[in-house]
C-alpha cells in the first residue's frame, strides 16, 4: 500500500514504505480503483513515478494507492473475436462481458531469432499499384506514409475489405490517437461487410491521456501474438496511426521531465519504436503481417518520426498530395514508394522487369514535364511523345475504384489479381492502347474493362488520289 505525494497532470509520484513495485507495474487509486497508474521510474528507495492511463480528476496528495502486483493485462482467446476494446481490455461495443478468455501482460519480448522464419512470400492486396510496384511481404511490415487528408485511412480500410475475403486468418485493427468517429464508422462498415467474426478492434482515442495511447499498440500486439503462437493462425495487424504512438511517447517523456531530443522528440524514441516493431514477426507457427499508417508532419519525410519508422519496414507506400489533387486515386507515388520484395528472386523475372519498365517510363515522363510546361507537347521528339502517352495511360490504369468509397464515387469497387494487373501494364507498355483515349483507362479494374468503356476509333480511310 502506498500514498500519493505529488500530482502533476498525468504524472503521479507515489511513496511506498515497504517494497517498491517494479517498472511497468500497475497501481490503482481513487474510489473503486478507477484511476490506473503505470510505474515508469523508481525515483529513490521509497518513491516511484508513474503515468496515469486514465484521467486524474479527483486524485489528491495523501490518497491511498494499491499495487496490483503485475503489469497491464489484456484478454486473449477466441472470446475476443468480433469485439471492440480499450487499452485495459474492457469491451467498448456495448455488448455483454467476455467469456472464454485469459489475461496476459502487454509487455513481452520479441520472438528469438531461432524461431523466426526466413522464407519470403508475397502478400497480395488486390490493389494494382501496390501489387505491381510495391509488393507486400507476408509477415512483414508495410508503412503508408502521407500528410493529412491524402487517403491513408481509406487505403487501410480498403486493404481490410480486400484481404479479409481471402486471408484465412485473424485481423486486428489498432487505432492509436485517432478520431472516435473513424472507429465507429470502421466498426459499422466491417459489420455490414460480414467480416467482424474474424476481427478484433482496439482503440486509444484522441481524447484519452497519453499513457493510454502509448500502451494500446502493445495491447494489440499481445492479442496478435496469441493468435500467431497459440492458435497458429496468420494475423493481419493494422495500425492507424504509428505517428500517434511516437507522439504519445513524446508527451509521456515530456511529462516525466526527460530532456527532449531533436525537434522535441523523446530521447528514447528509437528504442520505444523498436520494442514494439520487433514483436511483429514471421515465426515457425504463423505470421503477423502489419500495415501501418504513418502521418508525416507537414509532408516532411526527413522528420525523425518518419525516418525512424522507415528503418523497420519491408515496404514503404508514399502517398502524394499532388497525385491526390490530380484525382489519381489511390494517390500512391510510384517513384518514391519502395519494397524490399521487388527483386527477381522473390517476385519473378517477368514481374521485376515490368516493374522496372513502369518506373523508368514514369521517371522519363517526370523529367519531360518541365519541357512540356514551357514549350508544349508538340515540341517533343516523336519518341518522347510516345513515352508521355505510355506514362499517362499507365498512371490512369494504376488508379482503381475502391469498395469503401463506392457510396461517394458511384463506381463499384474492383479487386484485381496480380496476373491481370501485370498483363494490363505490359499491354500498355507495348502500345496496344495508343488508340484509346486516356479516360478509358481511368478508374477501371482489369485492362479488359477499357474495351467496353471506350472502343478505339476506326482506322482512317485512305482516299485514292486521281492521277
Amino acid at each position: 500500500m502506498g500514498c500519493v505525494v505529488a500530482v502533476r497532470g498525468s504524472v503521479v509520484d507515489v511513496r511506498f514504505d515497504g517494497r517498491l513495485p517494479p517498472i511497468h507495474s500497475v497501481l490503482r487509486a481513487g474510489s473503486d480503483g478507477r484511476i490506473v497508474i503505470e510505474v515508469l521510474a523508481q525515483r529513490d528507495a521509497r518513491r516511484v513515478r508513474g503515468i496515469a492511463l486514465t484521467p486524474t480528476q479527483g486524485l489528491a496528495r495523501g490518497m491511498a494507492v494499491t499495487d496490483t502486483g503485475g503489469p497491464l493485462m489484456v484478454p486473449v482467446g477466441k472470446g475476443i473475436l468480433s469485439r471492440m476494446f480499450d487499452v485495459f481490455g474492457q469491451p467498448i461495443d456495448g455488448k455483454a462481458g467476455l467469456t472464454a478468455v485469459e489475461w496476459r501482460p502487454v509487455h513481452r519480448a520479441p520472438p528469438p531469432l531461432v524461431r523466426r522464419s526466413t522464407a519470403s512470400e508475397i502478400f497480395a492486396t488486390g490493389i494494382k499499384v501496390i501489387d505491381v510496384l510495391v509488393p507486400l511481404e507476408r509477415g512483414g511490415k508495410a508503412g503508408l506514409f502521407g500528410g493529412a487528408g491524402v487517403g491513408k485511412t481509406v487505403l487501410l480500410t480498403e486493404m481490410i475489405h480486400n484481404m479479409i475475403g481471402h486471408h484465412k486468418g485473424t485481423s486486428i485493427f489498432c487505432g492509436i490517437g485517432e478520431r472516435c468517429r473513424e472507429g465507429e464508422e470502421l466498426y459499422r462498415e466491417m459489420r455490414e461487410a460480414g467480416v467482424l467474426p474474424n476481427m478484433v478492434m482496439l482503440f486509444g482515442q484522441m481524447n484519452e491521456p497519453p499513457g493510454s495511447r502509448f500502451r494500446v499498440g502493445h495491447a494489440a500486439l499481445t492479442m496478435a501474438e496469441y493468435f500467431r503462437d497459440d492458435e497458429r493462425r496468420d494475423v493481419l495487424l493494422l495500425i492507424d496511426n504509428i505517428f500517434r504512438f511516437i507522439q504519445a511517447g513524446m508527451e509521456v517523456s515530456g511529462l516525466m521531465g526527460q530532456m527532449p531530443s531533436r525537434l522535441g522528440y523523446q530521447p528514447t524514441m528509437g528504442s520505444e519504436l523498436s520494442g514494439m516493431e520487433e514483436r511483429i514477426a514471421n515465426t515457425d507457427t504463423g505470421a503477423i503481417t502489419s500495415i501501418q499508417a504513418v502521418y508525416v508532419p507537414a509532408d516532411d519525410f526527413t522528420d525523425p518520426a518518419a525516418v525512424h519508422t522507415f528503418a523497420h519496414l519491408s515496404a514503404s507506400i508514399v502517398l502524394s498530395r499532388k497525385r491526390a489533387s490530380e484525382g489519381l486515386y489511390p494517390a500512391i507515388d510510384p517513384l518514391q514508394s519502395s519494397s524490399k520484395m521487388a527483386t527477381p528472386g522473390i517476385v519473378g523475372e517477368r514481374h521485376y522487369r515490368l516493374a522496372q519498365d513502369i518506373r523508368r517510363t514514369l521517371a522519363q515522363y517526370a523529367e519531360l514535364k518541365d519541357i512540356i510546361a514551357m514549350l508544349g507537347l508538340e515540341q517533343l521528339a516523336p519518341q518522347d511523345r510516345k513515352v508521355v502517352a505510355r506514362a499517362r495511360r499507365l498512371e490512369r490504369f494504376l488508379t482503381q475504384p475502391f469498395f469503401t468509397t463506392g457510396q461517394f464515387t458511384g463506381l463499384p469497387g474492383k479487386l484485381v489479381s496480380l496476373s491481370d494487373a501485370l498483363d494490363g501494364c505490359e499491354r500498355i507498355l507495348h502500345d496496344e492502347f495508343m488508340d484509346f483515349p486516356e479516360r478509358a483507362l481511368y478508374m477501371i479494374g482489369a485492362i479488359d474493362d477499357a474495351m467496353g468503356k471506350s472502343p478505339p476509333p476506326p482506322p482512317p480511310r485512305t482516299v485514292a488520289h486521281a492521277s
